[in-house]
């Protein structure tokens, strides 16, 4: 049996757990694929670095062009990182007829549809399930598994270093600022964390995700983004007396064929299976029409779930090969893209505002609300020994974003706010 070569751009952490999987699992892997795996050549950024995993030396390259040009390789496995370049790289690995699988969310939410449109032509197969939350199969889920129904709405837990975040804001009631660099000692957010805690990370996931599920082209700059680095141990604290649990979500939703896509912290009833989701585990939650709701839960993260999904991606390629289906699954988005408007957009909310303790003050606030078309599920006044300004909490039905903004907008001039606190979206 000829042996399918592979070529590995990247010996990183996901990259050693490949090399991991291919040479420890290669009887069980031969026997789906009908022949061995071979990783022929891995380009590398320091060829003396040491490395947890035994590879042998002749097989390393810093020239990734080297891996990209062999003739002999049949497959890229692209786990190095990168956008521009890299690109480049792919584009130029399926000119030269070879498929690829890569675990980049960055490159697929900015140029996946560039990317897709070249493997069709060229009849090449790019799969890319490691891209979006590790070692769920979320990708195929929603190209096969949903391929009869039609969904709704995609809602998830995308990003593990903020889940790890407000999940020990809430159990310890510890402030943002600690957990952070806590979870910066422990490994799990980046010196800079700016893409994670300010939630682009995410976007680009649900970016991702909100094109496969709708089949239409979402691109980043359709997500609307807000992250946590605002979210206090006092906001989560009130979360919790009301019966919620705050988390940073990913949230795609259709209606009509009309699209938004967002990601913002959230606050979800304890009820919601969404919410039991903690540390840095992720979870993705999808509405079809007709299967109702399902969730995908497990790790987002981490050298062997992330290198499981590649290799998953790697054998569903060669089976392709071995039947001549190679670049008949890729999804390009048919359907054209219409964004939803903030009227058309519509959720619940929470507010904290902090008011003048005096009569009436109430009675105006809700009069605010009458007047943009807002009402109310629940109004509650807390008292608070560390502020001398009196404390409202509410909850409001189903409001539009529109009117959501009209309401803070008036709220900016009104005398007696002295601080609009917090603002959340409310699910569940």
């Amino acid at each position: 049996m000829k042996p399918v070569k592979i070529g590995l751009l990247g010996l990183g952490t996901v990259g050693t757990g490949v090399v991991r999987i291919v040479e420890g699992h290669q009887e069980d892997l031969s026997s789906q694929v009908g022949s061995p795996i071979v990783i022929e050549r891995i380009a590398v950024k320091h060829l003396e670095k040491y490395r947890s995993v035994s590879v042998d030396q002749s097989k390393l390259t810093e020239d990734p062009w080297e891996v990209i040009r062999d003739p002999e390789i049949d497959v890229i496995v692209e786990v190095m990182g990168g956008i521009d370049q890299t690109k480049t790289y792919i584009l130029e690995a399926l000119d030269r007829g070879k498929h690829i699988v890569t675990a980049n969310k960055d490159l697929m939410a900015l140029h996946g549809a560039e990317i897709l449109a070249k493997a069709q032509e060229k009849q090449c197969d790019v799969f890319y399930e490691a891209s979006v939350a590790g070692g769920i199969p979320i990708i195929r889920t929603l190209i096969e598994g949903f391929s009869s129904d039609r969904i709704m709405k995609i809602m998830g837990i995308v990003n593990g270093t903020t889940n790890y975040i407000l999940t020990k804001m809430s159990q310890e009631g510890a402030s943002f600022e600690d957990v952070l660099a806590e979870a910066q000692a422990l490994g799990y957010a980046e010196a800079d964390p700016t893409s994670d805690v300010e939630g682009l990370d995410a976007a680009r996931k649900m970016a991702i995700l909100g094109t496969l599920g709708f089949r239409t082209n979402v691109e980043l700059q359709d997500v609307s983004v807000k992250g946590i680095s605002q979210v206090t141990k006092e906001d989560i604290s009130y979360a919790k007396r009301l019966g919620y649990e705050m988390k940073l979500l990913g949230i795609a939703e259709r209606q009509d064929d009309e699209v938004s896509i967002s990601v913002q912290p959230t606050m979800v009833r304890t009820g919601h299976p969404i919410a039991a989701v903690n540390g840095v585990f992720n979870a993705v939650y999808v509405y079809g029409e007709a299967v109702g709701e399902t969730m995908f839960y497990g790790a987002g993260a981490g050298e062997m779930p992330t290198a499981t999904s590649v290799v998953a991606d790697l054998v569903a390629i060669i089976k392709n090969m071995k039947l001549g289906v190679n670049g008949l699954k890729a999804i390009v988005p048919y359907k054209p893209k219409k964004l939803k408007t903030d009227e058309q957009i519509s959720y619940k909310n929470f507010i904290l505002l902090h008011v003048d303790d005096k009569a009436g003050v109430l009675a105006q606030i809700t009069q605010v609300f009458a007047q943009h078309d807002v009402s109310l599920e629940s109004v509650v006044q807390q008292p608070n020994d560390q502020n001398p300004d009196a404390e409202i909490i509410i909850v409001t039905h189903h409001a539009s974003k529109a009117n959501m903004d009209k309401v803070l907008n008036h709220f900016e001039g009104l005398e007696v706010i002295r601080r609009i606190k917090s603002v959340y979206r409310v699910e569940g």
